[in-house]
């Protein structure tokens, strides 16, 4: 099985330390490179091209934020994963909206970050359960905001379906289950899906499904 490839970007060492040593302990693991600060991590990202970036919000030299931002613009598919103590609701939002496939506390446990790894190189978007009530109220604040967005009207009766199934955060696998259709089909339209209204990941269509109330199944 190919090895799932793993960028470290925090700046404290112990926790960088502790996390190395955990993900190591999996065989489908790989721990390519490790950064102290967003420069840095933007840096390695380049070079190494990982699977997987794990990135802390605050850091020295180029915040988390930041790092995310110039990440996704050379590498728009990369599942990168905040792993961060700040339970911001701002923060939250703005990382999800910049593309993040996830944002986790660090105080999660251990199976479930090694479930949280695996599932965002799937596609799959993953949250911390303490942040979904966070996510919620950060929703209600956009609700002013709910213009009839580009694309939208371009969305097919499966597809707004598919909509609704990737705002409540579950697999293309899970989705073919409830449609008794094939995973591969799901994955076709879910593809489709975001790129009719230029999506960058689940988690942006889960979002853009609760803003604008289209996170109800038929």
């Amino acid at each position: 099985m190919t090895s799932i490839r793993i960028l470290l970007v925090d700046d404290h060492t112990l926790f960088r330390s502790g996390l190395k040593a955990l993900l190591q302990r999996q065989s489908d693991f790989d721990i390519i490179g490790e950064a102290a600060d967003g420069l840095e991590g933007v840096k390695l990202c380049e070079q190494l091209k990982p699977d997987v970036v794990l990135l802390d919000i605050d850091m020295p030299q180029m915040n988390g934020r930041e790092a995310l931002a110039q990440i996704l613009v050379s590498q728009p598919a990369l599942a990168v994963l905040m792993l961060t103590v700040s339970e911001d609701g701002d923060n939250l939002a703005e990382c999800l909206r910049l593309g993040a496939r996830g944002y986790l506390l660090k105080n999660i446990n251990a199976e479930f970050l090694l479930n949280s790894i695996r599932r965002a190189v799937e596609g799959d978007s993953v949250l911390s359960p303490e942040m979904t009530s966070r996510l919620l109220q950060q929703l209600r604040k956009g609700d002013a905001q709910k213009n009839k967005p580009t694309g939208l009207d371009q969305l097919t009766q499966r597809e707004r379906e598919i909509l609704a199934w990737l705002s409540r955060g579950i697999s293309n696998k899970e989705i073919a289950r409830e449609l008794d259709l094939a995973e591969s089909t799901i994955k076709v339209h879910v593809q489709n899906t975001l790129r009719k209204l230029n999506l960058n990941g689940r988690v942006q269509a889960a979002l853009f499904a609760v803003e604008h109330g289209l996170d109800k199944l038929p």
